[in-house]
């Protein structure tokens, strides 16, 4: 059974704030399944459309619909901006927190690389640490052993009575 445009925006409109219809009741309402509801508002989502889990307040939005908000409010003056929270049940300072969140995310992964890069290089040198402590205690090693071969020939060769 095929919905006509005028009846899917309808149904639509009916998810978005200040009605925030849960896809459960929404379907129980209209009489219409609700996998068809799930798909239309993916469909709508996946043209732009802001259209957050009813159950969900503000701050339980993806990401995807936090950042369609910040995009549909960069160009709006105070009272718009104001006027569109009302419509959506959002407060102007979560559309802030979210621009705020937006805009660090490229700063983020150039502090990430800044922290290994840090990270590396204190690696590399305590494993050049390690490594010079490592050589020492062969060469020490090396020469334990030399010792002891010398003795047991010295042994050997003079007899002092120990058998090494």
């Amino acid at each position: 059974m095929g919905y006509s445009p005028e009846r899917k925006s309808a149904v639509l409109k009916r998810m978005l704030p200040p009605n925030n219809l849960a896809i459960r009741q929404l379907s129980q309402d209209e009489g219409i399944s609700e996998a068809t509801l799930h798909k239309w508002r993916a469909d709508a989502r996946s043209k732009g459309q802001l259209l957050p889990d009813a159950d969900a307040g503000p701050e339980g939005w993806s990401s995807r619909d936090k950042f369609a908000a910040v995009l549909e409010t960069a160009a709006l003056n105070e009272t718009d901006l104001a006027e569109y929270c009302r419509k959506r049940g959002l407060y102007p300072t979560q559309i802030a927190a979210w621009r705020s969140a937006c805009e660090q995310a490229n700063d983020w992964d150039r502090a990430s690389t800044a922290r290994l890069g840090q990270a590396t290089k204190e690696e590399k040198k305590r494993i050049k640490g390690l490594e010079r402590e490592l050589a020492r205690k062969d060469r020490a090693l090396a020469e334990t052993a030399a010792l002891l071969v010398l003795r047991k020939k010295a042994s050997a060769i003079w007899g002092d009575g120990e058998d090494a």
